[in-house]
Protein backbone atom coordinates (compact mmCIF):
# COMPACT_ATOMS: atom_id res chain seq x y z
CA UNK A 1 0.00 0.00 0.00
CA UNK A 2 1.93 3.46 -0.89
CA UNK A 3 1.72 6.42 1.59
CA UNK A 4 -0.83 8.27 -0.39
CA UNK A 5 -3.37 5.44 -0.24
CA UNK A 6 -2.53 5.00 3.75
CA UNK A 7 -3.02 9.21 3.87
CA UNK A 8 -6.27 8.77 2.16
CA UNK A 9 -7.56 5.75 4.70
CA UNK A 10 -6.44 7.72 7.54
CA UNK A 11 -8.35 10.66 6.02
CA UNK A 12 -11.42 8.79 5.42
CA UNK A 13 -11.29 7.54 8.87
CA UNK A 14 -11.01 10.36 10.62
CA UNK A 15 -13.66 11.45 8.97
CA UNK A 16 -16.05 8.44 9.94
CA UNK A 17 -14.52 8.92 13.57
CA UNK A 18 -15.90 12.29 13.95
CA UNK A 19 -19.11 11.91 12.02
CA UNK A 20 -20.11 8.54 14.39
CA UNK A 21 -19.35 10.85 17.42
CA UNK A 22 -21.65 13.38 16.03
CA UNK A 23 -24.31 11.15 15.16
CA UNK A 24 -24.23 9.29 18.96
CA UNK A 25 -23.71 13.07 20.90
CA UNK A 26 -25.28 15.76 19.09
CA UNK A 27 -27.46 14.57 16.27
CA UNK A 28 -31.51 14.43 16.94
CA UNK A 29 -32.14 11.13 18.49
CA UNK A 30 -33.16 9.11 15.28
CA UNK A 31 -33.15 5.11 14.96
CA UNK A 32 -31.15 6.15 11.33
CA UNK A 33 -27.85 7.08 13.70
CA UNK A 34 -27.57 4.08 14.77
CA UNK A 35 -27.45 2.67 10.82
CA UNK A 36 -25.06 5.16 10.15
CA UNK A 37 -22.56 3.95 13.16
CA UNK A 38 -23.00 0.26 12.83
CA UNK A 39 -23.66 -0.65 9.35
CA UNK A 40 -20.30 0.41 7.63
CA UNK A 41 -18.40 -1.84 10.65
CA UNK A 42 -21.18 -4.43 9.91
CA UNK A 43 -20.54 -4.04 6.15
CA UNK A 44 -17.05 -3.90 6.53
CA UNK A 45 -16.93 -7.10 8.64
CA UNK A 46 -19.28 -9.35 6.02
CA UNK A 47 -16.80 -8.37 3.49
CA UNK A 48 -13.59 -9.45 5.35
CA UNK A 49 -15.85 -12.99 6.49
CA UNK A 50 -16.92 -13.35 2.90
CA UNK A 51 -13.20 -12.75 1.83
CA UNK A 52 -11.63 -15.46 4.43
CA UNK A 53 -14.48 -18.28 2.87
CA UNK A 54 -16.82 -18.18 6.27
CA UNK A 55 -19.99 -17.53 3.98
CA UNK A 56 -22.09 -18.30 7.53
CA UNK A 57 -21.02 -14.99 9.21
CA UNK A 58 -20.87 -13.14 6.11
CA UNK A 59 -24.18 -13.56 5.92
CA UNK A 60 -25.14 -13.20 9.62
CA UNK A 61 -23.52 -9.85 9.74
CA UNK A 62 -25.37 -8.49 6.50
CA UNK A 63 -28.81 -9.98 8.19
CA UNK A 64 -28.07 -8.11 10.81
CA UNK A 65 -27.33 -4.71 9.02
CA UNK A 66 -30.24 -5.27 6.96
CA UNK A 67 -32.35 -5.83 10.32
CA UNK A 68 -30.80 -3.14 11.76
CA UNK A 69 -32.14 -0.77 8.68
CA UNK A 70 -35.43 -2.19 8.66
CA UNK A 71 -36.30 -1.23 12.09
CA UNK A 72 -35.38 2.14 10.90
CA UNK A 73 -37.32 2.39 8.81
CA UNK A 74 -40.65 1.16 10.79
CA UNK A 75 -39.01 3.40 13.16
CA UNK A 76 -39.06 1.08 16.01
CA UNK A 77 -37.42 2.16 19.04
CA UNK A 78 -33.55 0.70 19.16
CA UNK A 79 -31.76 0.57 22.43
CA UNK A 80 -28.83 2.83 20.91
CA UNK A 81 -26.57 3.38 23.55
CA UNK A 82 -26.55 -0.52 24.62
CA UNK A 83 -26.00 -0.95 20.48
CA UNK A 84 -22.92 1.37 20.31
CA UNK A 85 -21.71 -0.45 23.78
CA UNK A 86 -21.95 -3.80 21.77
CA UNK A 87 -20.22 -2.63 18.97
CA UNK A 88 -17.21 -1.59 20.65
CA UNK A 89 -16.58 -4.76 23.47
CA UNK A 90 -17.84 -6.84 20.73
CA UNK A 91 -15.11 -5.76 18.21
CA UNK A 92 -12.23 -5.49 21.01
CA UNK A 93 -13.31 -8.80 22.39
CA UNK A 94 -12.95 -10.88 19.14
CA UNK A 95 -9.70 -9.07 18.29
CA UNK A 96 -8.50 -10.39 21.62
CA UNK A 97 -10.01 -13.82 21.67
CA UNK A 98 -8.42 -14.19 18.17
CA UNK A 99 -4.66 -12.87 19.17
CA UNK A 100 -5.19 -15.00 21.99
CA UNK A 101 -5.96 -18.26 20.30
CA UNK A 102 -2.57 -18.03 18.65
CA UNK A 103 -1.37 -18.11 22.42
CA UNK A 104 -2.26 -21.64 22.82
CA UNK A 105 -0.23 -24.74 22.66
CA UNK A 106 0.36 -26.08 19.44
CA UNK A 107 0.30 -22.39 17.61
CA UNK A 108 2.06 -19.95 16.25
CA UNK A 109 1.67 -16.28 17.79
CA UNK A 110 -0.21 -14.03 15.25
CA UNK A 111 2.53 -11.10 15.52
CA UNK A 112 5.18 -14.30 14.85
CA UNK A 113 3.11 -15.03 11.81
CA UNK A 114 2.98 -11.44 10.26
CA UNK A 115 6.85 -10.88 11.15
CA UNK A 116 7.73 -13.77 9.36
CA UNK A 117 5.79 -12.47 6.17
CA UNK A 118 8.37 -9.74 6.24
CA UNK A 119 11.61 -11.29 7.49
CA UNK A 120 11.22 -14.87 6.41
CA UNK A 121 12.62 -17.21 9.27
CA UNK A 122 12.67 -15.79 12.18
CA UNK A 123 15.37 -15.36 15.27
CA UNK A 124 15.00 -17.32 18.55
CA UNK A 125 15.14 -13.07 19.48
CA UNK A 126 12.66 -12.26 17.38
CA UNK A 127 10.63 -15.14 18.29
CA UNK A 128 9.88 -14.76 21.68
CA UNK A 129 9.47 -10.28 21.18
CA UNK A 130 6.99 -11.38 18.75
CA UNK A 131 5.04 -13.99 21.15
CA UNK A 132 5.42 -11.20 24.30
CA UNK A 133 3.83 -8.70 21.70
CA UNK A 134 1.41 -10.63 20.79
CA UNK A 135 0.69 -11.33 24.72
CA UNK A 136 0.89 -7.39 25.06
CA UNK A 137 -2.19 -7.22 21.99
CA UNK A 138 -3.82 -9.40 23.88
CA UNK A 139 -3.88 -7.08 27.39
CA UNK A 140 -4.87 -4.03 25.94
CA UNK A 141 -7.52 -5.61 23.67
CA UNK A 142 -9.06 -7.18 27.41
CA UNK A 143 -8.18 -4.08 28.74
CA UNK A 144 -10.62 -1.47 26.43
CA UNK A 145 -13.27 -4.07 27.30
CA UNK A 146 -12.74 -3.73 30.87
CA UNK A 147 -12.63 0.24 30.37
CA UNK A 148 -15.65 0.21 27.73
CA UNK A 149 -17.96 -1.81 30.50
CA UNK A 150 -16.74 0.63 33.25
CA UNK A 151 -17.55 3.89 31.37
CA UNK A 152 -20.43 2.60 30.16
CA UNK A 153 -22.14 1.81 33.74
CA UNK A 154 -20.47 4.81 35.93
CA UNK A 155 -19.95 7.54 33.73
CA UNK A 156 -22.65 10.11 31.48
CA UNK A 157 -23.00 8.69 28.24
CA UNK A 158 -21.29 10.90 26.25
CA UNK A 159 -18.22 10.36 28.56
CA UNK A 160 -18.12 7.03 27.31
CA UNK A 161 -18.49 7.86 23.43
CA UNK A 162 -15.68 10.35 24.16
CA UNK A 163 -13.59 7.35 25.03
CA UNK A 164 -14.88 4.83 22.25
CA UNK A 165 -14.92 7.20 19.16
CA UNK A 166 -11.80 9.77 19.97
CA UNK A 167 -9.98 7.53 22.56
CA UNK A 168 -9.75 4.65 21.57
CA UNK A 169 -8.44 5.18 18.01
CA UNK A 170 -5.66 7.59 19.96
CA UNK A 171 -4.69 4.60 22.04
CA UNK A 172 -4.04 2.31 19.19
CA UNK A 173 -1.74 4.81 17.72
CA UNK A 174 -0.35 5.01 20.80
CA UNK A 175 0.42 1.12 21.08
CA UNK A 176 1.47 0.85 17.92
CA UNK A 177 3.81 3.79 18.28
CA UNK A 178 4.98 2.83 21.60
CA UNK A 179 5.72 -0.95 20.77
CA UNK A 180 7.83 0.50 17.85
CA UNK A 181 9.59 2.65 20.07
CA UNK A 182 10.29 -0.31 22.28
CA UNK A 183 11.17 -2.83 20.06
CA UNK A 184 13.97 -0.75 18.53
CA UNK A 185 15.38 0.64 22.02
CA UNK A 186 15.49 -3.15 23.30
CA UNK A 187 16.66 -4.86 19.97
CA UNK A 188 18.37 -2.54 18.02
CA UNK A 189 19.59 -5.34 15.63
CA UNK A 190 15.74 -6.18 14.37
CA UNK A 191 15.18 -5.07 10.25
CA UNK A 192 13.50 -1.95 10.58
CA UNK A 193 9.92 -2.13 9.18
CA UNK A 194 6.88 0.74 8.19
CA UNK A 195 3.04 1.15 8.74
CA UNK A 196 2.74 0.24 4.96
CA UNK A 197 4.92 -3.19 5.70
CA UNK A 198 2.83 -3.85 8.49
CA UNK A 199 0.04 -3.57 6.92
CA UNK A 200 1.42 -5.56 3.65
CA UNK A 201 2.43 -8.71 6.53
CA UNK A 202 -1.59 -8.46 7.56
CA UNK A 203 -3.27 -8.75 4.27
CA UNK A 204 -0.87 -11.67 3.59
CA UNK A 205 -1.98 -13.58 6.39
CA UNK A 206 -2.99 -17.17 5.06
CA UNK A 207 -5.83 -18.55 7.50
CA UNK A 208 -4.85 -22.04 5.88
CA UNK A 209 -1.49 -22.37 7.03
CA UNK A 210 0.81 -20.05 9.59
CA UNK A 211 -0.61 -21.14 13.21
CA UNK A 212 1.39 -24.44 13.29
CA UNK A 213 5.00 -23.26 14.46
CA UNK A 214 8.10 -24.59 12.37
CA UNK A 215 10.41 -26.99 14.96
CA UNK A 216 12.74 -24.04 14.88
CA UNK A 217 10.58 -21.54 16.47
CA UNK A 218 9.30 -23.60 19.23
CA UNK A 219 10.01 -22.33 22.85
Amino acid sequence: MTHWRIASVGVLSLAFVLGTHWLMTAAPASPWNAVGVLAPMLLAAALGAWQAAQRWLALLLLGLAAALAACAALNLPLPMPLLYLGQHVVVHAMLGLWFASTLRDGARPLISVMAAQLHGTLSPALARYTRNVTRAWVAYFAAMVLLSLLLFATAPFEAWATFANLLTPLALATMFIGERGLRYRLHPEFERTSLADAIRAYRLLDSAAPLAPPRDLKE
